[in-house]
């Protein structure tokens, strides 16, 4: 065989072989790459969906926590405004009912006064009687002078 015999020899051989992998070889790693192609492509599509919910999540997260933030500050305030209501109550509170007990413990010392001086009338009826039983060195009889006495009791 010639040079040129086999050229052409190989020549057809290589384009049944080109035709062969053509037909019978390449279209099945042709649709494996473009399967695999498809797979990348949805996966960096749902890397972008998954960063973009992410965000969304991030987002609505710190809008969450802002807002019981304000909610929480509000409550604080408001159980601080309370707790100030009740202070002041309770002042309230204990600042009457100390005058009650000022005033009752007045009014108890008020009777105790008109006690003691009705006591003491007593006793200086009583003593001015027996003084008077000194000074005339005789018996005053009390039943008689009952209404001297009471006088006396009213003067004094």
């Amino acid at each position: 065989m010639s040079i040129n015999g086999t050229l052409v020899a190989q020549a057809i051989v290589f384009a049944l072989l080109v035709l062969f992998t053509m037909k019978f070889v390449w279209p099945p790693i042709t649709a494996a790459l473009d399967e695999r192609a498809g797979k990348i492509a949805a996966g960096l599509a749902a890397a972008d969906k998954a960063r973009a919910d992410l965000s969304s999540a991030n987002k609505r997260i710190e809008d969450e926590l802002a807002k019981s933030r304000t909610e929480i500050a509000a409550r604080l305030a408001d159980v601080e405004r309370r707790s100030q209501a009740m202070i002041e109550e309770a002042k309230g509170k204990a600042t009457e009912e100390g005058s009650k007990i000022v005033s009752a413990a007045k009014a108890e010392a008020d009777q105790q006064v008109v006690k003691a001086r009705e006591a003491l009338r007593e006793q200086v009826a009583v003593l001015a009687v027996k003084g008077a039983e000194q000074i005339l060195r005789k018996e005053i009889d009390a039943g008689v002078h009952a209404e001297l006495l009471a006088r006396l009791k009213t003067e004094l």
